[in-house]
């Protein structure tokens, strides 16, 4: 495979395989990100990034395509990206006090060089965060700063105000970034074992 492509337009998720040493570059996927709300958290995230993948994968030959959904989830309910300041302060609220799950579903794609699909594989991971207890100002001044909104649940734990929320983790951190590294590696290696994360010296050595 020549080249390796996040299908995604986060910010965070191009840190996070920036961080692991992986040479890929960014394509965000044309989609609407429909699903049935009836369907388990862990079916929706995979469908949602199968879906980016092929999207991405269909103007590629030789690439290995990388995409994730992630989506929060409380009692039952997918809590979205809040839409206004008020649903962002009430969703932190609900949070508050409470566990909720954050679930991460990964796609991976072969295509070949024809630009066929070759090879897919997805997964997912879940993560339960608790939150300690939320005061309603400061709710409100976390929201204030604009960082809830393009976040799933209305948080981000890698933020300043967001992480003093969150009381304690069962599972892993990244993956509540929006990307489980661990999980991402361990079935890479498995599925394209040609296309592993090299050490910065063994990068720099082969130039």
């Amino acid at each position: 495979m020549k080249k390796i492509i996040l299908a995604s337009g986060s910010p965070r998720r191009k840190k996070l395989l920036e961080q692991i040493n992986l040479v890929f570059s960014v394509e965000v996927p044309g989609i609407r990100e429909t699903y049935d709300p009836d369907l388990d958290p862990n079916r929706i995230v995979k469908l949602l990034s199968a879906r980016k993948a092929k999207q991405v994968a269909g103007n590629h030959e030789d690439t290995l395509v990388i995409a994730a959904d992630t989506i929060v989830v409380f009692q039952a309910r997918i809590l979205e990206k809040p839409g206004s300041r008020q649903q962002a302060i009430e969703m932190l609220l609900t949070l508050s006090g409470n566990t909720h799950q954050v679930f991460t579903g990964v796609t991976m794609i072969k295509t070949d060089g024809s630009g066929n699909i070759h090879s897919e594989k997805s997964f997912f991971e879940k993560t339960d965060v608790t939150f300690g207890s939320i005061e309603r100002r400061e709710a409100e001044a976390y929201v204030d700063t604009g960082s809830p909104f393009d976040k799933a649940g209305g948080y981000g734990i890698q933020d300043d105000w967001g992480s003093v929320f969150i009381q304690k983790i069962e599972g892993d951190y990244y993956n509540v970034v929006g990307f489980p590294l661990h999980a991402f590696y361990q079935n890479l290696k498995s599925f394209a074992p040609e296309r592993l994360p090299q050490s910065k010296k063994q990068t720099a050595d082969e130039r």
